[in-house]
């Protein structure tokens, strides 16, 4: 972010609550497309499409540049972004540009942070270039493909003082914070074990090639990933309205522990009080074929098991605590005291989540972190330069745990881990377990 911008921005500060108590044509008027937050995306799939739904919506900053390695994608995401400021001139300028490789994006000056959705294998070589470019950072969920990964970004967000948010956005849900508030406050008694439900680890490549047509730059795909033939379930062309299928492949994703694991074990995390620690061990399940049943057990004796269940599943001394997007329960005592689940249930998830707070944390010891909104969570946190919800510390180390089970499956061993110092202890694992291979001339 240039000097000028950052000094506005942090003046700005007061405003930053504006839209609470000024009709929108002030605010929009108060900041000006100029004095606005530059901001770059980079990886058009079906998340960033949503993404940058959302950031265009906002009055703190503009889109002024779009990327993607599939010429359609990155072509119909300019239209849309010009698009839109042609309809809403007072917001920004219609002269978004695209790119093919991000390193254009991030060099360029006017560009103040980037909105990160590629593959897994992708994220943390962008980040750590992004972040050494000066930029801010929001990138998807999980955060990296690997340990290392996790402990350089950590670093090098200290390194340049920047800001990050991983876009774990369950922790922007209230019903995930209500439920933490409620663990975390002792409502259920001691915790004894969180059941997260996600499914399975990743499984290696082995997808036949398919013809390749034109308008997609496939050696930047893979990037820094392992080279292979074309398949359009790694990357599907032109614009499509689906998670495409790499993130079920260990050398591009993680299986489902990296994808819906990330968001359950960031919960459990989370609940548990241990954003800035983790387990001490990881014990595979007994069956080497087994998809589920490993099982993360930390220092206090807890253990988070990965089952079918019911997204982040608190057992505590005296009841328990469910919640799943949309969904939450408190049971105490064998009695169920609030919940929304489905239409069964009478009320509402608000009315159930207002109930409980009134009753039950009214006088709460800890609270934790609020946000309503992911994104603007990181754009005010870019003016206050104040770590995000979803920081790195966060983001790094919940991904460190989906990496920590894959490698149990993987390699059916149990791995013993020092959270602390992020690193196996003796024994307990081995160092190539920690990162991979990177194609020149990448590298983390």
């Amino acid at each position: 972010m240039k000097t000028s911008r950052r000094t506005f921005l942090q003046q700005a500060t007061a405003l930053a609550a504006a839209p609470l108590i000024l009709p929108s044509k002030i605010w929009a008027a108060e900041t000006k497309p100029n004095d606005r937050i530059g901001l770059g995306l980079i990886g058009m799939g079906k998340q960033n499409s949503y993404l940058l739904q959302n950031f265009l919506q906002q009055k703190t900053c503009r889109v002024v540049a779009v990327c993607d390695v599939d010429t359609t994608r990155r072509t119909a995401a300019q239209q849309r972004v010009n698009e839109f400021y042609t309809a809403h001139p007072e917001i920004g300028s219609a002269d978004c540009q695209a790119y093919n490789d991000f390193r254009e994006v991030i060099a360029r000056k006017d560009i103040d942070a980037v909105c990160i959705a590629t593959p897994d294998h992708w994220h943390a070589v962008i980040v750590i270039a992004a972040l050494r470019a000066g930029k801010d950072v929001y990138c998807e969920k999980p955060l990296t493909h690997n340990v290392h990964e996790s402990v350089e970004i950590i670093k090098a967000v200290k390194a340049n003082k920047a800001v990050l948010q991983t876009g774990s956005m369950q922790r922007s849900m209230e019903e995930f914070r209500v439920a933490c508030e409620l663990v975390r406050n002792g409502a259920i008694g001691k915790i004894e074990r969180v059941e997260c439900s996600f499914g399975p680890p990743g499984i290696p490549c082995n997808l036949p090639e398919e013809p390749m047509e034109p308008g997609l730059d496939w050696e930047m795909w893979v990037g820094p990933g392992p080279m292979r033939p074309y398949n359009s379930v790694l990357s599907p062309r032109g614009v499509h309205d689906h998670f495409p299928d790499w993130r079920s492949y260990k050398e591009y994703g993680g299986g489902m522990v990296c994808d819906w694991g990330a968001h359950h074990l960031d919960i459990a995390q989370w609940g548990l009080g241990m954003d800035n620690s983790g387990p001490v061990e990881v014990h595979p399940p007994d069956d080497p074929k087994a998809t589920s049943g490993a099982v993360m057990l930390y220092k206090n004796g807890v253990r988070v098991i990965h089952k079918d269940g019911f997204g982040a599943h608190f057992f505590g001394a005296d009841g328990e605590v469910k919640v799943n997007r949309g969904q939450f329960e408190f049971w105490r005592d064998g009695k169920k005291l609030a919940g929304f689940v489905n239409r069964e249930d009478s009320g509402s998830l608000e009315s159930a989540i207002i109930h409980v707070q009134k009753e039950y944390l009214n006088n709460a010891k800890v609270k934790l972190y609020e946000s309503r909104n992911h994104i603007t969570d990181f754009l005010d946190c870019m003016v206050s330069r104040k770590k995000p919800i979803a920081n790195e510390i966060v983001g790094g180390r919940s991904a460190i745990c989906c990496h920590l089970l894959n490698q149990a499956y993987y390699h059916h061993e149990v791995i013993k881990w020092k959270p602390k110092r992020m690193k196996f202890a003796r024994g307990g694992g081995k160092p190539e377990w920690l990162t991979r291979e990177y194609r020149t001339p990448w590298e983390v």
